[in-house]
């Protein structure tokens, strides 16, 4: 058990509790505002038992906020370092291919469709550029192109003769 401590005793300064009050202000980050609230707390005299309990995490994540803050003495220390995230699919189709290949008639390129489908552009693309995508993703790519489409409408071009017969004596008219 640790022995509670009171917070000059731990390090802190008599101005970081406006530094870390002005930094709560302006972060945007939900996991950076709870670090930074849980060390202003701590700042301010509250027991780390207490502090854990209000922020929902273990004393020990608490004591690691706080010596992560206290070894500069700067909120920036509590934020996330930038991540790498995950690699981009297929970053050989770009959005001016996407744009480019929109355009294209599929009936021009050998395929049995007048208007591009969701599948059918994405079996293009992956042929052409000869990289793996799936519909999920070109669907996500397309809207931040802002491009859509509609299905087509099928319409016929003459009025059903037998419509009488097959709905009923009442329709057809």
């Amino acid at each position: 058990m640790r022995i509670a401590r009171t917070a000059a005793a731990l390090g802190f300064r008599g101005s970081d509790r406006q530094h870390l009050a002005h930094a709560l202000k302006h972060v945007t980050m939900v996991r950076a505002y709870k670090r930074l609230q849980a060390v202003r707390l701590i700042a301010a005299g509250r027991a780390v038992k207490e502090v854990a309990q209000i922020v929902g995490v273990s004393e020990q994540t608490i004591y690691n906020w706080v010596n992560c803050y206290l070894h500069e003495h700067a909120a920036e220390a509590l934020f996330d370092e930038p991540r790498a995230g995950r690699p981009p699919v297929a970053p050989d189709i770009t959005a001016a291919r996407i744009k480019r290949e929109f355009g294209r008639d599929p009936l021009r390129l050998g395929y049995q469709a007048t208007v591009w489908t969701v599948p059918l552009f994405t079996a293009h693309l992956s042929r052409r550029y000869r990289c793996q995508l799936s519909p999920d993703t070109l669907r996500r790519r397309m809207r931040q192109l802002d491009l859509r489409w509609k299905r087509p409408r099928y319409v016929y071009a003459e009025k059903e003769p037998h419509l009488p017969q097959k709905k009923g004596r009442w329709s057809g008219d």
